[in-house]
């Protein structure tokens, strides 16, 4: 989680709210990724969806069965099918995301057995952290 938050701390420097991702297998970074929606004016460019996707890319297959993902930020919608998608073997998370957090918090796509892929969570890892780091970010911009 670690690597996370310094993922995090660096979409601080194009202006994103900060929230980093690392996808792990058999204890190796295969990708880390922060927010880019503002750098790159693409909605889509959550630190998740650009982390699986180098993923994807760096082990040449989408299917991250053996794959952790460790993110600052309890994953929304998107994200959280994005991981179904991907078959992640994984997920960990720092904050929940109370406002649109999908795999506990507000709906839990990781554990709904009408999807084709369930996989564990484990939520709260360095939360205060992580949660921190947001806080601090919105609190500037108000």
């Amino acid at each position: 989680m670690h690597l996370a938050l310094d993922e995090a701390r660096t979409a601080l420097a194009h202006g994103d709210v900060p929230i980093g991702a690392v996808v792990v297998v058999d204890g190796v970074v295969v990708a880390a990724r922060h927010n880019e929606r503002e750098r790159t004016g693409d909605p889509t460019a959550h630190a998740e969806l650009l982390a699986l996707r180098d993923a994807a890319a760096q082990r040449a297959g989408w299917r991250l069965d053996d794959a952790t993902l460790y993110v600052t930020l309890e994953p929304c919608t998107m994200c959280a099918g994005a991981l179904v998608n991907a078959r992640i073997g994984r997920l960990v998370y720092g904050a929940p995301n109370l406002d649109a957090g999908a795999t506990g918090s507000l709906y839990n796509v990781a554990a709904d057995p009408r999807l084709n892929h369930e996989f564990p969570v484990t939520p709260g890892i360095e939360a205060e952290a992580c949660a921190a780091l947001l806080t601090g970010f919105f609190a500037e911009r108000r």
